[in-house]
């Protein structure tokens, strides 16, 4: 009986046991799931977050204009006219007149990059065994466009230099790629008169950088297919090929500076033609300065009647400083006085009015055609003013505003890009030489444009650009700074440490900038997964936190530019004080 009531109690007991491992089993898999029930409910509520955020505050969402200003019908007759005069007439001719000094500060600024950077840029290509690396040659396309700052010249050398026989096509179509990215310098440099109002300089350096990003993705992904396969010299050689061709030496209609020349011809006027000599070794030792020097007809040299012909004694350098300082004094006194005209203008239910008919689709299936329209609106004005440096500048001002939204800018500024090209068919055709080959090298210009709308446009999401100019957009409203930093690095410091690669060897090159390349994909990829699919990611990289704070976020050098900043505020209040001192 007592080994009975002891084998049911070794039962119970076993029993018991094996229900406590049941149960701590059973509580494992139970804190196993509701860790990843906590985990998907805080991602959810993450997500949520990010959701309502944006739903809440976009940064991109164009601005209301409000107005109280009175009613028409309110008005005394003696309102109506001063308003009428005032706002119907005075300031419409005054936004006209700003807008001319506006490009004609364009055309200074040209002209100072010249002074100060022609001649280096027509010594750049004169190096045809470094030219001989297309790489090289794109980044000296950059280089030279920026310093002269205008894609047309630095065109139009390339397109002499092959019809002179310095330079092969082949060779010269990586520098007309380099040409399409630095003259989107011109209209980032534009987008900083708007650096005051935080969201308007977001707006506005987007719609400026969406350029230099379409340029940038167009050189990234053509210039191997091209350096592989020779498409675009093989489809231009097929189309030049049996064309009998005259040259035609008055092409170049030149109708914006028809208008602008009376008054930049007041001011300053240069010899265009040193910097092609520079290019092609045809430097005439008589002409030591840039400025233009007029002759009569017995060849006797007299005076132009500029001002600048007064500091014909100063060195080239000098005389562009000083220019590039009154240029960007008018530039920037003129973006003020538009944005603060045209925000009196473009008020309530105007800009509302003007602000649909820029952004508007058409309706139904029909709304894609409005891209494909506005590319063309953006090629028929480029056309017309011969820049698409002046036109997309002048546009600029307009996108910060919230006149122009992002999504429109994108395909006018790829009209512009198609429109400029029109320029090298015409100094094309100009060719007294080898004209063939120099109408080759501008119809390269044009494909390559078209080329790269066929790759980053028709397909929505295939429009990296606008998401990058965005990304840059909201990084300069936070860090002002950075946008100084964007145009240094981007324009003058990246293609000068490229330039200084091509001429050590090609094997340097590839070495430096395969790895970097491949990062900034890889970085880009992991950035859009972290945004759109964060779930499709390994944990660690959800976000950025497990890198150093100086690897993933600008606010540590934020933090040491603050510093520098209230430094230079001390130093400047302390010299006014011991000025005060000094005068008591």
């Amino acid at each position: 009986m007592n080994s009975c009531a002891y084998s049911q109690s070794g039962k119970k007991k076993g029993e018991n046991n094996e229900a406590f491992y049941l149960e701590n089993v059973d509580m494992e898999k139970n804190g196993k799931i509701a860790q990843k029930l906590r985990e998907v409910e805080e991602y959810s509520k993450e997500t949520e977050k990010r959701e309502d955020e944006k739903k809440e505050i976009d940064p991109w969402a164009l601005p209301e204009f409000k107005t109280d200003a009175k009613l028409w019908q309110e008005m005394t007759k003696k309102e109506k006219v001063i308003h009428v005069l005032w706002t119907g007439i005075t300031k419409p001719l005054l936004l006209i007149a700003l807008l001319y000094f506006f490009i004609c500060s364009l055309s200074f600024l040209s002209s100072a990059f010249r002074l100060l950077g022609g001649r280096t840029a027509g010594q750049i290509f004169r190096d045809s065994e470094v030219l001989a690396n297309p790489v090289a040659g794109l980044v000296i396309g950059v280089l030279a466009t920026v310093l002269v700052q205008s894609s047309s010249t630095s065109t139009s050398i390339t397109i002499t230099m092959v019809g002179e026989g310095l330079l092969t096509v082949k060779q010269a179509i990586p520098i007309i790629m380099g040409a399409n990215i630095g003259t989107s310098v011109t209209n980032t440099i534009v987008s900083m008169g708007q650096i005051i109002d935080k969201d308007d300089f977001r707006r506005a350096f987007a719609g400026a950088t969406i350029h230099d990003m379409f340029n940038w993705l167009a050189v990234l992904v053509l210039l191997p297919i091209e350096a592989a396969t020779g498409y675009l010299y093989h489809l231009t050689t097929a189309m030049t090929k049996g064309l009998e061709l005259t040259s035609a030496n008055d092409t170049n209609p030149e109708l914006l500076k028809k208008i602008t020349k009376p008054f930049t011809k007041i001011i300053i006027e240069l010899n265009k033609k040193i910097i092609t000599h520079e290019a092609t070794k045809m430097q005439n030792e008589s002409e030591p300065s840039m400025l233009k020097i007029c002759k009569d007809s017995n060849k006797t040299v007299i005076k132009c009647g500029y001002l600048f012909e007064y500091l014909s004694s100063w060195e080239d350098w000098a005389m562009g400083l000083l220019l590039l300082f009154i240029s960007l004094l008018i530039l920037c006194l003129c973006l003020m006085f538009i944005v603060k005209l045209l925000h009196s203008l473009l008020r309530g239910s105007i800009a509302k009015v003007i602000r649909k008919l820029v952004n508007q689709d058409f309706p139904g299936t029909c709304s894609f055609v409005t891209g494909y329209l506005a590319i063309l609106i953006g090629a028929g004005l480029t056309m017309l003013v011969q820049s698409s440096s002046i036109f997309t500048s002048s546009i600029t001002p307009l996108v910060g505003l919230g006149i122009i939204s992002i999504e429109r800018m994108y395909p006018l500024t790829l009209g512009s890009n198609i429109g400029t090209t029109t320029t090298g068919i015409l100094a094309a055709i100009a060719q007294d030489d080898h004209l063939k080959e120099s109408l080759q090298v501008a119809l390269c210009h044009l494909f390559f444009n078209l080329t790269a709308i066929l790759f980053f446009y028709p397909v929505p999401f295939t429009r990296f650009p606008i998401n990058l100019a965005k990304f840059l957009g909201n990084t300069t409203a936070k860090y002002r700074w950075f946008a100084i930093m964007y145009l240094i690095f981007m324009f003058f410091v990246f293609p000068a440490i490229v330039l200084a690669l091509s001429f050590t060897s090609v094997i340097a090159l590839i070495v430096v900038l395969v790895p970097v390349i491949l990062l900034v994909i890889t970085v880009a990829i992991i950035k859009t997964l972290q945004a759109k699919k964060p779930h499709l990611l390994p944990k660690k990289l959800q976000n950025w936190k497990f890198l150093p704070e100086w690897m993933r976020s600008l606010a540590p050098y934020d933090r040491v530019f603050r510093k520098i900043f209230s430094i230079c505020k001390k130093i400047r209040h302390a010299k006014r004080d011991s000025v005060d001192l000094g005068r008591t």
